[in-house]
């Protein structure tokens, strides 16, 4: 056995064109797709995954996530495909928490057809740009029938975003009806095997850390910091003196302490060096918004965690700020690009105080900007912060419930924030149904064949996991908007009143993440890999 070995300095590349190379990468699209795919609905079926780093060897599950990242494909251009359907799905899942499965879905519906309906004659360019116009009309369409989420729908949300785990949705929808729709839920890991919720007060600021080298948890990219000291300010602290009367007992007392401030980039990298070589435990973050509005949430942060706001517009001297001067949070997690400050019980009545004048300022303003900054003031102020605790009987299952946890609670962020659909599929093959090409443009037409065919994919999958098809349930002719089939159950009915229900903002977001994919896909004409290593027989 002879190993081909290549010079060194010398980094050969294979180059893959036209068809063949996109070939590969359908093929790529096809196998990840027929992994994932098979999962999707209340009837799809589990994965059995092999890996070395779990208890056993071996994964079951029904989580297109957990699938989609186990996939990773031995000829290096359909592993590219690999990775940008796996980049798809995640940037789904991260902005919304759910839809890596449709969004894999309908990234192979996408291609396939394009592949299909394009040929040499086509002008690809001109067809992927009606594409991507055309999906824009799509996602204007779904905006116009989603409807805002009630106490009711929370439920039903949760659960389905839960994989249809109705103890683990009761949860998460209890927990975010106790903080209010302009309340934060987190996720994190119990030191027991229940899953549980706490709720505290709380508020978040949209700044986040200053220096990533603040960070102290490295997988979620946080600075986190328990029983904390806040500084207050809108000075700028343009030299460390400036605040050593209180650093000084923040060193010596090992304490913690979190600084709102403006801050010159010399004392922020003289803290962060700090913070690394001596393990000083301080975060520094900046002042939210700019101008009068500054001034005002500086003041609402201030009163929330009970400290002296010092304020150049007021004459305050910074230099005399003393220790008693700070307030105080029972717990600060400040990530990129917004922090949470739980409040400790210390402040509450402050804060009461505070939103009494707040609405009273409502009553009197004038201006509809004014008093939608106030009300969202308000909502800050008086909004809960909810903390679910993710047991398990073992550390694979704990993990594993964790990533189901954190990803239904991010569903569920996202229908209160933008609505909810019907769900199943049925949203965009409603749209997909109704729609006419009134064009005699070529390339318009191609896209919209490609594009509204690949609409019915989500739901033609949930049918056939369950043994079935479109055929057997929709009648084109008499479709009405949001009714659907209900497999789990045998029904038909109205999706949303049957309690199937879609995330607005993840029905959008896994249809632009498939269709960015599969626009890259068509559009490419030469792949460029690393040469491999081959390994051959030498009978000599």
């Amino acid at each position: 056995m002879n190993q081909i070995k290549m010079p060194s300095g010398f980094n050969p590349k294979e180059l893959s064109f036209g068809e063949n190379g996109r070939g590969k990468l359908i093929s790529g699209i096809t196998q990840i797709a027929n992994a994932v795919k098979s999962t999707l609905g209340p009837r799809g079926n589990t994965v059995l995954i092999e890996s070395q780093y779990v208890t056993g060897g071996l994964t079951v599950t029904k989580d297109g996530v957990t699938v989609a990242k186990a996939v990773d494909l031995l000829d290096p251009v359909e592993n590219l495909a690999v990775r940008m359907m796996k980049q798809a799905a995640d940037n789904t899942a991260t902005s919304a928490g759910d839809g890596t499965t449709t969004a894999i879905v309908l990234t192979e519906a996408l291609v396939k057809q394009g592949d299909a309906l394009m040929d040499d004659t086509t002008n690809r360019a001109e067809v992927l740009r009606e594409i991507v116009k055309e999906t824009e009309n799509v996602i204007s369409q779904l905006k116009k029938s989603s409807k805002r989420i009630t106490n009711k729908r929370l439920m039903d949300v949760a659960i389905i975003s839960a994989n249809n785990d109705k103890a683990i949705g009761k949860v998460i929808a209890d927990t975010y009806k106790k903080v209010g729709k302009n309340g934060i839920v987190t996720v994190e890991k119990s030191e027991s095997s229940e899953t549980y919720s706490e709720t505290t007060n709380g508020i978040k600021i949209e700044r986040g850390w200053t220096s990533p080298l603040f960070i102290n948890n490295q997988k979620k990219d946080e600075c986190i910091l328990e029983n904390v000291h806040v500084l207050v300010s809108d000075a700028e602290i343009s030299n460390v003196l400036a605040i050593e009367n209180i650093l000084k007992p923040i060193i010596n007392e090992q304490k913690k302490l979190l600084i709102i401030a403006p801050m010159s980039v010399n004392v922020v990298n003289t803290l962060a060096a700090n913070v690394v070589k001596n393990g000083l435990q301080v975060c520094v973050i900046g002042p939210p918004q700019f101008g009068y509005k500054q001034h005002e949430l500086m003041q609402d942060i201030a009163v929330s965690v009970g400290a002296k706001y010092f304020s150049e517009k007021t004459g305050d001297d910074l230099s005399l700020i003393s220790f008693a001067d700070l307030g105080h949070a029972d717990k600060c997690i400040i990530g990129k690009e917004s922090s949470i400050l739980i409040k400790s019980t210390e402040s509450v009545a402050n804060v009461e105080d505070r939103v009494t004048q707040l609405w009273q300022a409502h009553e009197i303003a004038t201006n509809k900007n004014d008093k939608d900054f106030i009300l969202s003031r308000i909502a800050s102020l008086s909004g809960g912060i909810g903390v679910i605790y993710v047991g398990g009987q073992t550390d694979i299952e704990q993990k594993e419930l964790y990533d189901r946890v954190d990803d239904a609670v991010c569903a569920v962020r996202s229908a209160l924030l933008e609505g909810i659909l019907p769900g199943g599929g049925v949203a965009l093959y409603d749209i997909a149904i109704k729609h006419k090409s009134e064009t005699d443009k070529k390339s318009k037409k191609i896209a919209d064949a490609i594009l509204y065919s690949a609409l019915s994919a989500p739901l033609a999958q949930i049918l056939e996991n369950a043994g079935s098809t479109i055929e057997e349930h929709y009648s084109r002719t008499i479709k009405i908007d949001g009714c659907g089939y209900d497999v789990k159950n045998e029904v038909k009915g109205n999706m949303i009143d049957m309690g199937i229900i879609d995330p607005m903002k993840v029905t959008k977001n896994a249809l632009q993440n498939a269709v960015s994919v599969a626009v890259t896909i068509l559009s490419t004409n030469a792949i460029i890999t690393m040469a491999r290593t081959y390994e051959s027989n030498d009978s000599n």
